[in-house]
């Protein structure tokens, strides 16, 4: 019998979670490099890796790459989130949630004829100051390349569902609900008609989940909780980019913390969240219905 996409998504976090930084766990990091090449590589998308110098060493990008459905010159759109964890966390919403989501959008995108390339993206070293996706997005912009958007992934797996259970971060200038249920989406300014389109479509699929868009001026320079994750490289490029989250440790106690565990996370909220992406990835490389 076929998995259902909570199966799927619980399956990958059994193989992502547990400790993967670059000092302390640098085995396990490798070792999660190795298995989102393979996951990939296993839906027949073309996989490379994107070296960089980091920390005195060569640390590596994973990127898979769907072509469009006919040869012509279109921008890609990119979707990514980071694989690397703090020191002493298993890092199950961070970011282990992101990347199940990542591999499910993929496995369904997959063979979908698609008018603009996708690209799914996994990033080395976001908690050593977003140094893989700086890196990924300076190599974009010195070799010409352009995207029409990013989607990144920030902490998308934990949900509650009882009021007082979702904080609000100093400075954000809209009402955040008291109900850690939804799924914030940052952009900035010149990443509107993104954020526009991403809830347009996302409504339209999952209306039963919640939405929280927030445009931010500039880079996000006033508003610094806003720029905690890879979106924020491509913001530095004035790429057009999203992050879509939980809001991390405004909601999760775990956040950051041994007890960042699977057990923890909210798979029925994972899976619309998976739901969502896939309609406005649809929508924004080319697929009315998907």
């Amino acid at each position: 019998m076929e998995r259902g996409p909570t199966d799927r998504l619980h399956a990958h976090l059994q193989h992502l979670v547990g400790e993967r930084h670059p000092a302390t766990a640098p085995q396990r990091l490798r070792e999660t490099e190795s298995y989102l090449v393979d996951q990939f590589a296993s839906l027949g998308l073309a996989v490379t890796t994107h070296p960089f110098d980091a920390l005195g060493g060569i640390y590596r990008n994973v990127v898979a790459t769907l072509p469009a459905a006919q040869e012509f010159l279109a921008a890609p759109f990119l979707i990514g989130g980071h694989f690397d964890t703090v020191v002493g966390s298993p890092g199950a919403d961070d970011n282990a949630s992101g990347l199940a989501v990542l591999l499910e959008v993929a496995r369904r995108l997959a063979g979908r004829p698609l008018d603009r390339p996708v690209q799914f993206v996994a990033f080395n070293l976001e908690e050593e100051d977003l140094l893989g996706s700086l890196a990924y997005a300076a190599h974009l912009r010195a070799t010409g390349q352009d995207l029409h958007g990013a989607i990144v992934f920030e902490c998308v797996g934990f949900a509650r569902q009882d009021e007082g259970s979702q904080l609000r971060p100093s400075g954000v200038p809209i009402p955040v609900p008291s109900v850690g249920n939804f799924l914030a989406v940052i952009g900035n300014e010149h990443s509107r008609s993104l954020v526009e389109s991403f809830i347009a479509a996302a409504s339209c699929a999952v209306p039963a989940m919640p939405l929280v868009p927030l445009i931010v001026p500039g880079h996000g320079e006033g508003l610094p909780d806003t720029r905690r994750s890879d979106h924020a490289a491509f913001w530095e490029y004035d790429y057009p980019a999203l992050m879509l989250t939980d809001t991390a440790n405004f909601r999760n106690p775990h956040y950051h913390q041994p007890s960042d565990t699977i057990e923890t996370l909210d798979f029925d909220f994972m899976a619309k969240v998976t739901d969502a992406v896939t309609a406005a990835v649809c929508e924004l490389a080319g697929l009315t219905k998907p």
